[in-house]
């Protein structure tokens, strides 16, 4: 009987405890579904409202040229700071990043490099269907807004404009993305020495160059490209201002331009051709032909089998040569001083693309001596011995003694940029002229940034006997080259020259660590698309 009414007793607790809990269940449902019914109510009102700003927003139809749109004033989004509380304006982006919070809707729009705030509130001719749709809009989609510049009172971290928003009247997509992207935009310019505390999405480096198009987006790879722009546009100044003429060579080529085996062989019609390695057959040709100085960009191709992070199977070549009087350090100089005028033009007029490189990589700033920094082939052994590296007198420098001796170079000189004279003859082509006090060596030379070789050249043999010589000695079929020795019987100025790497200098000027980040579309024996 006890136990009987202990069971009672506790049974009746339990259901007051149950009563009252059921209640608060209750009364939260009874919340919660008023809630839910208030929300659907205001959106279908939302939805079923008179859309205010019908004609202010929407899809564009394809731009087919039919229209010409003067009447359209368009401004650059870094030039916008001259453009505050001045009026209703238009640009065009592409849409960085969007959210809405309520009757708003805070947009970042990017242009290349810059990115501005702009804002949508519902109001007289805003919308909340027009607010809804600009918050839909897929990231990286193409869009045109009619805007007012609006300065603020707290300065915008997030984006290059920091000091003003746009305040948002008309917005149209011109061309809409895909929802769905491979990468996203923000991952892709993330520092690469950000702190590992939170988000800290990276994107590899293939993932990458298969969807270059999207990664080329990023702020550091548009100034990458301003940037090799820049090195193209002041080597072909700077020689143009001291009487070089710029030429352009043939790429199919009848023999290998720099002898060996690493060449792409190609069809054609019922024989077989070469890409050429280099112009260098061609820039000489030109010295005989009395253009007395020249220069040429274009592509050069190599078929080594190098999955290294500094070589390519396609790159762009910068290569000059020129005839001199007497010494072929006439043109060593040049060259070197071409590359000095080239960092100081970099320096002076390329500093926002710098700045920009550096908000995701680390650069550090590139240091060069004028005049530039000569050494002897045989100093630089005797620096690598001195640091315990044994290394023939005739042997090449391999890319961790290249890379030391930059090192070295560097902590005793303070320079990243020298060049090494006097290079052994054995390692360098047929064309090369030895030197004429010790035939062991030759009157060539290499120029290095950062401990890399980014330039090669040398005087080059103008007798076409001693050139036959040569050529036979590194196996160099003559009958082949017939019209780059017959050029020089004709009477040919003493010359000499050099080819650089366009896409090495940009990355070792920078600092980067992989040539891959300095050519757009690289080639190299694992990549052949995109």
């Amino acid at each position: 009987m006890v136990e009987d009414k202990e069971n009672v007793e506790s049974g009746e607790q339990v259901s007051k405890k149950g009563a009252k809990k059921l209640a608060k269940a209750a009364k939260k449902a009874e919340l919660k579904a008023e809630t839910a019914t208030a929300i659907a109510a205001n959106n279908a009102a939302g939805d079923n409202a008179v859309d205010t700003a019908v004609g202010r927003y929407g899809l564009s139809e394809m731009i087919q040229s039919k229209d010409k749109r003067t009447e359209r004033n368009f401004v650059v989004v870094h030039e916008l700071g001259s453009h505050v509380e001045k009026g209703l304006l238009w640009v065009r982006g592409r849409v960085h990043t969007s959210r809405s919070k309520g009757k708003q809707c805070f947009l970042i729009l990017r242009q290349q490099s810059s990115t501005v705030q702009c804002i949508l509130a519902v109001g007289d001719i805003i919308s909340k269907q027009m607010v809804k749709f600009a918050g839909n809009i897929p990231k990286e989609s193409i869009i045109d807004i009619q805007a007012k510049a609006v300065s603020v009172p707290i300065k915008i971290e997030s984006c290059t404009e920091q000091t003003l928003e746009l305040s948002v009247e008309q917005i149209f997509v011109i061309s809409q993305a895909k929802a769905q992207l491979p990468l996203q935009i923000e991952d892709a310019s993330r520092p690469e020495n950000a702190d590992d505390e939170g988000l800290n999405i990276r994107v590899n480096q293939d993932t990458r160059l298969d969807n270059r198009v999207l990664d080329l987006r990023t702020p550091a790879n548009q100034a990458i490209f301003r940037l090799e722009a820049g090195v193209c546009r002041l080597f072909r100044d700077i020689l143009t201002e001291q009487g070089f003429t710029e030429i352009h060579t043939p790429k199919i080529i009848s023999a290998a331009s720099e002898g060996g085996a690493n060449v792409f062989t190609v069809s054609y019609f019922k024989d077989s051709a070469y890409l050429a390695q280099s112009p260098q057959l061609y820039k000489q040709m030109a010295i005989a032909a009395d253009f007395d100085k020249v220069y040429t960009v274009g592509a050069v191709f190599r078929a080594e089998d190098s999955n290294t992070h500094r070589h390519l199977t396609e790159f762009v070549g910068l290569d000059l040569e020129m005839a001199f009087k007497y010494h072929y350090h006439e043109v060593l100089h040049t060259i070197g001083n071409t590359f000095t005028a080239i960092f100081k033009g970099l320096r002076d007029k390329y500093s926002r693309e710098i700045e920009s490189v550096g908000q995701q990589y680390k650069v550090d700033a590139f240091k060069f001596l004028e005049p530039p920094l000569i050494l002897q082939f045989s100093e630089g052994v005797a620096m690598l011995r001195e640091a315990g590296v044994e290394t023939g007198d005739e042997e090449d420098l391999s890319t961790p003694n290249e890379k030391l001796l930059g090192r070295l170079v560097k902590a005793k000189y303070d320079t990243d940029f020298y060049i090494l004279d006097k290079f052994p003859l054995a390692i360098r082509p047929f064309y090369t002229m030895p030197d004429p006090s010790n035939s062991t060596y030759s009157n060539s030379y290499d120029m290095f940034m950062r401990g890399e070789e980014i330039l090669s050249g040398a005087q080059r043999i103008h007798d076409p006997e001693y050139l036959i010589e040569r050529a036979k000695h590194h196996g160099i079929d003559t009958t082949k080259i017939a019209a780059y020795i017959e050029s020089f019987r004709y009477g040919c100025p003493p010359h000499a020259g050099g080819g650089i790497g366009m896409e090495r200098v940009v990355m070792l000027y920078l600092g980067l660590d992989n040539i891959r980040k300095t050519s757009m579309f690289p080639r190299d024996p694992k990549r052949l698309t995109p």
